[in-house]
């Protein structure tokens, strides 16, 4: 077992039902790290397994410390895990107010003085925009102000590591959008490293550092989500029709005449829906496969203002399917772009060959934005 006081170790291998899970990964004590597939891969159960609420056959340290060593007999019980869990569903408690169900939170934290240090009450509802909450009853809270809630009751009991369990599934669209600005904001503001267990790839893209992909009980791959979400082999996990990468970018200026933020790339611009953010401000561009067009040529005459010179990395064609994948790198990140075999062909596109990626302004909106 490792001793690398960085790094969650975690191995589980069993059988739940008819359900077969092996699994093998480390993860940072810090950032977030999605275990990221389809319904029904394991992901919930290896949180449980994490948490000490199922106990499955394997290991698993946290820091260097063993929480779980079969071999030596080791089981730390989940009241001992400093873990905090939020589940898909809130389970505020129904009889307090916002403020006594964030200080259960608080009582729970330990009082030995080592480890974590203090979470503030007042940050962590600052954080997550809950101040004008906190006497209201949690009935009278929408889906994503409840979630919030379970969020900063779940952090102000000072867990070692946060697991987050779909905490967005049960919301609709704009809920979704509101609180992923949240979490955002507790990733750059406090040094919890956070599980995040999600099926969706916009989610991942925007939160995550690192992801852990699943499929039918196994580890398919993890690593950095740039490194990830560039793989090719992987787009049966990934999916096709949400399938991109992540690009990072400064904001380089505003159009203010036509509402458009310029952006840095490596010396190539971007020009995206203005944003109100400072120059220097460094953004994640989560950029949809089936978003990018590819020309041999420096286009004209054209409505896309975002045109971007590269060259062939690797073309991936799907058989008996009218569409190839192809990946370009445009110099200090790679794009995907999702095209028909006909234009590989016609194009005579191959590893190697210059092209231009071309973008619409108009595919980076709020949900694209990191």
């Amino acid at each position: 077992m490792t001793e690398d006081a960085g790094v969650i170790d975690a191995a589980f291998a069993g059988r739940i039902g008819g359900f077969d899970l092996n699994v093998d990964f480390q993860a940072p004590l810090s950032g977030v790290t999605a275990l990221f597939g389809a319904s029904g891969c394991g992901k919930t159960t290896i949180l449980r397994c994490i948490a000490g609420l199922h106990r499955m056959p394997g290991r698993l340290s946290v820091g260097g410390r063993a929480w779980q060593d079969d071999v030596a007999g080791t089981f730390r019980p989940a009241h001992k895990r400093r873990v905090g869990y939020v589940f898909q569903e809130p389970s505020l408690f129904p009889h307090l107010t916002v403020r006594g169900n964030l200080t259960y939170g608080a009582k729970r934290a330990p009082r030995d003085g080592n480890g974590t240090p203090p979470v503030d009450f007042d940050q962590v509802v600052d954080l997550l925009g809950i101040g004008g909450l906190l006497d209201r009853a949690p009935i009278k809270l929408s889906g994503g102000e409840r979630q919030r809630v379970a969020v900063g009751r779940a952090l102000l009991a000072e867990p070692r590591l946060l697991l987050m369990d779909e905490p967005l599934s049960a919301l609709d669209r704009s809920t979704k959008e509101e609180i992923l600005s949240y979490f955002e904001a507790l990733h750059q503001e406090l040094n919890i490293p956070i599980l995040y267990v999600s099926h969706d790839i916009a989610e991942v893209t925007r939160l995550a550092d690192r992801m852990v992909v699943l499929s039918r009980g196994g580890k398919v791959a993890d690593g950095p989500v740039g490194e990830i979400l560039e793989r090719l082999d992987l787009q049966p996990m990934t999916g096709r029709f949400e399938a991109g990468v992540m690009l990072t970018a400064t904001v380089a200026g505003q159009d203010r005449e036509f509402s458009l933020t310029r952006l840095d790339h490596h010396g190539q611009t971007l020009a995206i829906p203005a944003i109100d953010a400072p120059d220097g401000t460094t953004l994640r561009l989560r950029v949809r496969a089936r978003d990018v067009s590819l020309a041999i040529h420096p286009p004209t005459g054209i409505s896309i203002r975002n045109v971007l010179a590269g060259a062939v990395v690797e073309i991936r064609e799907e058989p008996d399917t009218a569409f190839a994948e192809t990946l370009i790198d445009i110099g200090g990140g790679r794009l995907r772009a999702r095209i028909t075999r006909h234009s590989v062909a016609d194009l005579e596109l191959a590893p190697g060959k210059p092209v231009y990626a071309l973008i619409k302004s108009i595919t980076f909106d709020r949900r694209s934005l990191g």
